[in-house]
């Protein structure tokens, strides 16, 4: 019999990339999403489409029966509309991670990857920054996605489930979303470029970010559910290990530019993986110039 898989927010953009390969790989993938930010034609064929919502336990957790993993990508991930909305993003991000856990922990799931964000970092004095550094996140997403860590720890220790969470820096690639005034700057320059219009940079773009290869956050999840050194609540960097500015992205993607006003972000991140490479046997394969010219 295949292996039975659930991917929680498999219609979205990284979920969706991921169920796509284990379906390849001869798994019997299973996705949750309620499709606030999802959308069914992401769906791989041969991938059953179950329309729930993770705030509700009572939806997902006959689902969770028989499953050797739940990938735990559902999320509001979007800083910004969590300054906006901090009790509607409190729900997915923290209860919905505390309902996957307690549904897990009941069916006796063989492991949960969760995913977890650099944002729980914010600003740090040093750069490359490495797991053992405090979480100072500047948002309530941050905040959220941190608290799901902890929680993924305390399951581990207290319940005996074996979890992960894998730390992503900025991810892009085929099907990211360009909607909305903070979607990913990438995305959302390709989008401006087709459209003829100019990209636009929020403050002096001299801002950095660690773009990390959807392909790679795939191949990330796949060896953290395979790998036997981990599941005890680890946490892991997922990034390319590089930083550029976003008036290099511009550069790469080429056309004219506009600036408009500063946000709040962090200033410059970019991930140390050595942890990856030695718990998963994992490194990034795809550059910023390459991911860029593919999307092209």
């Amino acid at each position: 019999m295949k292996q039975k898989v659930i991917v929680t927010g498999g219609a979205g953009f990284i979920g969706s990339n991921l169920a796509t390969r284990l379906v390849t790989l001869g798994y019997d993938v299973h996705i949750i999403d309620n499709l606030s930010g999802g959308e069914k034609e992401r769906v791989p064929a041969g991938a059953h489409l179950h329309i729930a919502d993770i705030r509700k336990i009572n939806e997902i957790e006959p689902l969770f029966a028989s499953a050797a993993v739940i990938f735990h990508l559902a999320a509001l991930p979007r800083v910004q509309y969590s300054i906006e909305h901090p009790e509607e993003t409190h729900e997915v991000n923290v209860t919905g991670t505390l309902n996957v856990l307690m549904a897990s922990a009941k069916h006796k799931v063989g492991k949960v990857i969760y995913s977890a964000s650099s944002s729980a970092y914010g600003d740090q004095d040093i750069l490359p920054i490495v797991e053992s550094m405090p979480a100072r996140p500047k948002s309530p997403y941050g905040a959220q996605k941190y608290i799901g860590e902890v929680y993924c720890k305390v399951w581990a220790e207290v319940f005996k489930l074996k979890t992960v969470s894998l730390r992503y820096f900025n991810v892009y690639g085929p099907g990211q979303s360009h909607e909305g005034d903070y979607a990913l700057v990438i995305a959302k320059f390709l989008k401006q470029k087709k459209d003829g219009g100019p990209m636009t940079i929020t403050g002096d773009g001299k801002q950095t970010r660690d773009f990390t290869h959807v392909r790679d956050v795939v191949n990330a999840n796949i060896l953290a559910f395979t790998s036997d050194k981990v599941g005890a609540g680890e946490v892991i960097n997922i990034g390319s290990g590089d930083n550029y500015s976003v008036n290099k992205v511009a550069e790469l993607i080429g056309g004219e530019v506009i600036h408009i006003p500063a946000r709040l972000e962090p200033k410059d991140t970019r991930a140390d993986n050595s942890l990856a490479r030695k718990l998963l046997g994992w490194k990034p394969t795809v550059t910023l110039a390459e991911g860029i010219k593919e999307l092209l």
